[in-house]
């Protein structure tokens, strides 16, 4: 019976890995033919993205977001207090998450960091996704622009990808003492249900509200 048991776990494992390529293959495509890269910096971003996406239970769509409104996916970016790369981190402002990182222009040091400064305001804000794009971005039209652009990488990085084909795996995680680190699963339902911003959040630039913010 372990021996049969041991045989399903390998397979699983397997056909998580296959669809973490596909996945990547199809994001690299689609910013090679979107936003014009070359394959190799694609792959690159793509790579970087799945592995954060995966390391903090966030929708590789949505980190595409993300990283299209604050750089157009240029990693040499530069932006108001110093923000810096891909996804626009702030390093004032996040010394703590950046240590170990030689070059905050390196698409995968500035992935990772990105995507931990996001998860670490979820998990502040008890999974509420709003509240947490609210805080990256510095305002509630920044959490919208957002929330709209994530329907442009929809088909090339859904958010269900990984969570639909490894559903049980990661709820046996979630359900023991990993829960902790795991974001609740019924918080992305209405992920994207942003409120109309009001007046002076809508009249205000995004990218300069973001830059004080991550």
């Amino acid at each position: 019976m372990s021996r049969l048991l041991c045989l399903i776990v390998l397979s699983l494992g397997l056909m998580q890995t296959a669809t973490a390529d596909e996945n990547t293959d199809r994001m690299s495509a689609y910013l090679t033919q979107k936003f014009g890269l070359a394959k190799e910096k694609a792959q690159k971003i793509s790579d970087a993205v799945q592995s954060a996406a995966s390391k903090y239970s966030l929708p590789p769509a949505l980190l595409l977001a993300i990283i299209s409104i604050e750089s157009r996916f240029k990693e040499k970016a530069k932006g108001a207090n110093g923000a810096t790369g891909l996804m626009q981190v702030v390093p004032g402002a996040h010394r703590g998450l950046l240590r170990n990182v030689k070059d905050l222009t390196e698409p995968t040091a500035n992935i990772e960091v990105g995507s931990a400064i996001l998860y670490g305001y979820m998990r502040s804000a008890n999974g509420d996704l709003n509240a947490a794009l609210k805080s990256y971005g510095g305002s509630q039209a920044y959490a919208r622009k957002v929330s709209l652009r994530v329907e442009d990488f929809a088909d090339v990085a859904t958010a269900q990808d990984a969570a639909q084909r490894s559903g049980g795996a990661q709820a046996t995680a979630c359900d023991g003492r990993q829960a902790d680190r795991c974001t609740a699963a019924d918080n992305w339902a209405d992920a994207f249900t942003i409120p109309a911003p009001d007046a002076a959040s809508a009249s205000g630039s995004s990218n300069g509200a973001s830059a004080a913010s991550h």
